[in-house]
């Protein structure tokens, strides 16, 4: 039998939600469990385009087993038009397989976004993640206000999960407030995962 293991799934195009997704995995390692950080390939509208099987950096791609042998999962994507990025969204439409079974039924899940604007869907994007996970079953977990920096927070931040404001280029840096959810996030879901390890055990 396999450690157990938080899924960070996430897929990210400017390199935001990728950095995210490395604090929500210390968050998990702080709290004793293990982090496998995964990601999704691009899609695309040519029929002819092939992403290399292996990436050429950052996270490996994720597959069907990732998921299905996961204690808990954590699902990030920026924000596309108030939604979920469309290659996230492709590989959760190809997880029916898991569905039928009921793979996912009963394991913590969070969800985490990077948008380009204050007001651009973050908590809609988040909430689009929420909806496939609820379907497969999963427990969702958010953040509660017990954590302070969200109450004062001045980017992102909201009690779906974490977020960030990118600004419109882009490249503005994690706060200490966002990188704090973040990594609080993480620890939430994987306490919530030890939990229900111990009472199946």
């Amino acid at each position: 039998m396999s450690t157990p293991y938080v899924l960070v799934l996430y897929y990210s195009r400017h390199g935001a939600t990728s950095e995210m997704a490395k604090l929500i995995a210390r968050g998990i390692e702080k709290a004793g469990m293990e982090a496998r950080l995964r990601t999704v390939p691009a899609i695309s509208t040519e029929c002819e385009a092939v992403a290399p099987a292996i990436p050429e950096e950052g996270a490996l791609y994720a597959s069907l087993d990732d998921l299905k042998n996961c204690s808990a999962l954590v699902l990030g994507s920026p924000t596309r038009f108030g939604n979920m990025a469309a290659p996230l969204k492709y590989f959760l439409d190809g997880t029916s397989s898991l569905w039928l079974t009921g793979e996912l039924v009963g394991k913590p899940a969070g969800v985490f976004t990077s948008t380009a604007s204050l007001h651009g869907g973050q908590e809609t994007t988040l909430l689009s993640m929420m909806l496939p996970l609820l379907h497969h079953g999963m427990l969702i977990t958010g953040l509660p206000y017990s954590e302070s920096a969200l109450l004062n927070t001045q980017g992102g931040g909201t009690p779906y999960g974490p977020s960030h404001y990118a600004g419109a280029d882009g490249k503005r840096a994690l706060d200490e407030h966002e990188k704090t959810l973040c990594r609080a996030l993480g620890e939430r879901i994987a306490r919530t995962a030890i939990k229900l390890e111990a009472g199946r055990g």
